[in-house]
């Protein structure tokens, strides 16, 4: 099982998150993905996204069958800013109305 996944730290401090969990009975690839990530625009060097994944490895192999898959993915992005210390926005624990949603493994 991978643990790569964002930091508490910066999915706090974050202006985007996104989580999702995907979970599967069975799983095959009849080809192998070419994955990836990438922030454009005004996102900050800090943004990152990662996933912890269950029965499933980091490189996954043609047309075999994994069984009991669970993926918990997020993404945290930090958007630019030239003049932080001018940003008039609400601090993010006024902005999130839950963090009920995050998955209970990264602590």
């Amino acid at each position: 099982m991978t643990r790569r996944y964002p930091r508490r730290r910066l999915r706090r401090s974050a202006d985007i998150v996104f989580t999702a969990t995907v979970r599967a009975e069975e799983l095959r690839f009849h080809t192998v993905p070419d994955t990836s990530v990438e922030f454009t625009g005004d996102a900050d060097a800090e943004s990152t996204s990662g996933s912890v994944r269950t029965n499933l490895p980091d490189q996954v192999a043609e047309s075999v069958v994994y069984r009991d898959v669970r993926i918990d993915y997020a993404i945290a992005a930090k958007l630019r800013r030239e003049d932080r210390a001018g940003d008039s926005r609400p601090a993010l624990g006024q902005q999130l109305q839950s963090t009920e949603a995050l998955p209970p493994f990264e602590k």
